[in-house]
Parts: structure tokens; C-alpha cells; sequence
């Protein structure tokens, strides 16, 4: 893990971290979460994510979709058993 020192300045009325090269981000918005140490957490938020999983959706055909439904519809029912121990479901009084 790289460990860099930075400096802490304010810009406007905001405070801002400046970023150094080796660890730049590709993107021009993050997610900031202050874990209960006081640690922060930069998780870059890439607007393609959503899309991508949308398109990978949109490729299965009606007969993907068609055999997921008849699978489901074909599950069989849980098996009743006997209960492993005797005294497990004996209510206490």
C-alpha cells in the first residue's frame, strides 16, 4: 500500500486534500465515509458503473429468461425430517 504525505487547505468555504500524481483518481466524484476511528475513505464513484450492469441485462434473450422461470417454477418442496435432537423442540415450562 502506498503512503504519501499531503497537504490540507481550504478552497472557498470547503476544505480540500490535494491528491498527488501517483494517486490520482479517473474520475471527478467519491464517495467520503469517516469510520468510527476518524479514518477516511475515498471510493471512487465511476458513472459507467450502472450502465454496465444495465447492458449486461438487456443481453439475455427470452429464452434465458423463459428457462429461469421454468426452473423456478420446478423446485421442489423442502424434504420434512425428523428433528436431530429429542429434547430441541420440547417447550420449557
Amino acid at each position: 500500500m502506498t503512503t504519501l504525505t499531503t497537504r490540507v487547505f481550504m478552497n472557498g468555504n470547503s476544505q480540500a486534500v490535494r491528491i498527488p500524481a501517483e494517486l490520482r483518481l479517473d474520475t471527478d466524484r467519491v464517495e467520503i465515509t469517516r469510520t468510527t476511528n476518524g479514518d477516511l475513505i475515498l471510493h471512487p464513484l465511476h458513472e459507467g458503473r450502472g450502465r454496465a450492469l444495465l447492458g449486461v441485462l438487456e443481453g439475455f434473450d427470452e429464452d434465458f429468461v423463459a428457462a429461469l422461470e421454468e426452473d423456478r417454477t420446478q423446485r421442489q418442496l423442502p424434504q420434512d425430517r425428523e428433528d436431530l435432537c429429542d429434547t430441541c423442540s420440547t417447550p420449557t415450562s
